[in-house]
């Protein structure tokens, strides 16, 4: 990585021209060499000026050569018009081997001329991954530069989730917390958030409108923010849910009750939500049985279609969107664009590829376990197996030991990366999204965003 910002501006001399807070990409050929120790650089660097000079100038040098950071609002839009039909974008969660794994997703793309697909990390993974929103967004860019990546490119927030203990307790505290990270998010790119206030749905109440309630108001609030400190000429794509994952399935009445008393509270001049999550039978990284194994679900489909065409037909929003879906068995995913599922959430089956994988170096990956066994037997539930214990958490891994991950050497990264690309070309044709590059560019016209100058580059 580099050292110093004098190194650093001679390693760009010919490469970008920087004029006050303006990045003119000189020569891309150079930054594309360039790209991963910058990247590098961003993730360890003690040197705080250091690592905010470099992560402003990834994301800016990225957008002058067309990696625009952009909203999927009016794609989703698009489809609650009826504009295209038979497609659920995947929303791929990114715990760790970050700036890899999206080249694979992007080499993917490319080869099935995607341009559906969203780059997501939820509230908890950004703690236990060690990836806050400035970060995640330059390493996703600096992969998207290596890789001559064009376009819109969505980076999403994901279960940004009100907890629902702290809320009981206090409310504003709460809500202050949470608007803390989507200022944060919003600040670092992220212009797709999904709230997550289902957590404070209360089913002992009477009537659904009772029971949807704190939901449907914190989540209209959190919209209403959002629309305050939204980028000009940007229209953050938000997301609601009405029913906590892993929970109770979800139903049409619970959507009509959420959706009528959200749309009250957020007024009629605000835009609202694009689309709603739903729960429909999964649970976040699949059920583990003693073995280790991710059992069988009965996933209702029905009720996601249900749902979905609710969603559309009556509150013109993209559908609803599936969540927990990676495990799943292969043969399920062509089910989802069917059900007119607008978004499907994937995540623990990536990291099941990449540690489960024979190329996986298996050092890094026995320290890795070794240090759950050190620091997370506190959350071990009664009877579970070590296979159990490991493969439920070991998620907890990937940010003590990102760099250790970082050093992998390349031939072992590319192995690891074909394996992900062919699930990820599998998932662009079951889900629908190949040949979605022309759709996006149709419906979705972003807006370059500057972003402030960070550092004394």
């Amino acid at each position: 990585m580099f050292t110093n910002i004098d190194e650093l501006k001679k390693a760009l001399a010919g490469v970008v021209k920087i004029d006050g807070d303006s990045v003119k990409v000189e020569d891309e050929a150079a930054l594309k060499k360039l790209a991963r120790k910058l990247m590098e650089t961003s993730l360890l660097t003690g040197d705080e000026e250091l690592r905010d000079s470099v992560r402003w100038l990834i994301i800016e040098a990225g957008q002058d050569l067309g990696i625009i950071l952009a909203s999927i609002h009016d794609l989703y839009m698009a489809s609650g018009r009826g504009e295209y039909n038979n497609m659920s974008v995947p929303a791929i969660n990114i715990r760790g081997f970050t700036f890899d794994m999206v080249k694979a997703i992007i080499t993917s793309a490319r080869n099935k001329n995607a341009g559906a697909f969203i780059i997501e990390i939820a509230k908890s993974e950004m703690g236990y991954t060690f990836q806050r929103p400035y970060e995640f967004t330059s390493t996703i860019m600096a992969a998207a530069i290596e890789e001559g990546f064009r376009g819109p490119l969505f980076v999403q927030g994901d279960h940004f989730q009100f907890k629902a203990k702290n809320f009981i307790a206090d409310p504003e505290k709460e809500k202050q917390s949470l608007m803390a990270l989507i200022k944060e998010a919003v600040d670092g790119g992220y212009f797709n958030i999904d709230i997550d206030s289902s957590t404070l749905v209360d089913l002992s109440k009477a009537t659904l409108d009772e029971q949807q309630k704190d939901n449907y108001e914190m989540c209209a609030e959190m919209t209403k923010y959002i629309r305050d400190i939204q980028p000009d000429g940007v229209m953050i794509s938000v997301g609601g849910e009405i029913g906590e994952v892993g929970e109770k399935n979800s139903t049409v009445e619970e959507l009509e009750a959420y959706m009528e008393g959200y749309k009250k509270v957020l007024g009629p001049d605000l835009t609202g939500i694009s689309k709603v999550s739903v729960q429909t039978g999964t649970s976040h990284g699949g059920v583990i049985m003693p073995d280790g194994t991710v059992a069988k679900i009965a996933l209702d489909f029905d009720t996601l279609n249900a749902l979905s065409v609710e969603a559309k037909k009556k509150w013109g929003m993209g559908g609803a969107v599936q969540h927990g879906a990676s495990t799943l068995p292969d043969e399920m995913f062509d089910k989802f664009p069917q059900q007119e599922a607008v978004e499907v959430h994937l995540a623990t089956g990536f990291q099941n590829i990449l540690m489960d994988s024979p190329n996986f170096p298996a050092d890094i990956k026995e320290k890795m376990y070794g240090w759950m066994k050190e620091n997370l037997e506190g959350e071990r539930k009664e009877g579970w197996t070590d296979e159990q214990f490991f493969a439920k958490l070991r998620k907890k891994a990937w940010g003590p030991y990102k760099k250790e991950i970082l050093d992998i050497p390349e031939d072992t990264r590319a192995k690891l990366r074909s394996e992900l690309q062919s699930k990820f070309e599998f998932l662009f044709d079951k889900l629908g999204a190949a040949n979605s590059k022309e759709l996006v560019d149709k419906h979705v016209k972003p807006v370059k965003v500057k972003f402030p100058k960070k550092g004394s580059l």
